[in-house]
């Protein structure tokens, strides 16, 4: 019996210079194992995604948003984001996908439009992702995640020791401009430092500073990736948007 298939838009620019594009479809594959299904993976370049609108994503069920940032344009990248959000796709932005998914909630939603990425920005006026006062690029540490959280549920538990490969976080002089709004950090190290934020309201969007996909290379589906996978697949026709502001 064939397995019902699932569509991805893995949005990035996918080189074999970045260990993540080549683990994220293995992933993937182990996700669908567990649960029964096939995830079928289409690569979308953030250059031909700058100035997507509409129907963009229609052909896909989920979109992830991975590593290997500074994209080459982050214009089609904060794009996707924000059709995925305000189209009620199941979302997950893994690493430079989470640094992303922030910069597109910040700009569209609390009309902070000089909200921007330090790496790609060093002259920005709001630095909302800046360099974390330790790399962790080959580290793992130990995740803190809130009880009821969409992360929490899909661990079965609400703690887990994940593995990082960055050097940019929420910077946390600009942590407040979430508090009181529906996208909220669920998921926090060992100094209470952001690692994982899910939007209220979105049937999945969730992104991690950690990447989830390096569980790929024990075997074993990650429960993450098994998390969006299903709710990709169980996706609605329709869904309540999350407004923006310009």
């Amino acid at each position: 019996m064939s397995h019902p298939v699932v569509r991805i838009g893995l949005v990035g620019d996918r080189s074999p210079a970045v260990h993540a594009h080549a683990v994220i479809p293995v992933a993937l594959e182990l996700a669908g194992q567990a649960l029964g299904m096939s995830a079928e993976v289409t690569w979308l370049g953030t250059r031909q995604l700058d100035g997507a609108s509409g129907d963009t994503l229609t052909p896909f069920s989920g979109v992830w948003c991975v590593p290997g940032s500074p994209y080459e344009s982050m214009d089609g990248a904060l794009a996707a984001i924000r059709l995925a959000r305000e189209q009620g796709i199941p979302f997950l932005g893994t690493c430079g996908g989470f640094q992303h998914a922030l910069i597109e909630f910040a700009r569209h939603v609390l009309g902070l439009k000089d909200a921007d990425h330090a790496e790609s920005n060093p002259d920005a006026a709001m630095p909302l992702v800046g360099a974390l006062s330790c790399s962790l690029v080959g580290v793992k540490g130990k995740v803190t995640l809130s009880a009821g959280s969409h992360a929490a549920r899909a661990f079965g538990r609400t703690e887990s020791t994940e593995a990082y490969h960055c050097n940019y976080g929420l910077n946390a002089h600009y942590r407040h401009v979430l508090d009181g709004s529906a996208l909220r950090v669920t998921g926090v190290d060992e100094e209470g430092a952001a690692r994982v934020v899910e939007l209220a309201g979105h049937p999945f969007f969730l992104a991690t500073l950690f990447q989830p996909e390096r569980s790929a290379s024990t075997g074993q589906p990650h429960p993450l990736i098994q998390a969006f996978l299903a709710a990709a697949s169980a996706r609605p026709a329709r869904m309540q948007s999350v407004k923006s502001v310009g």
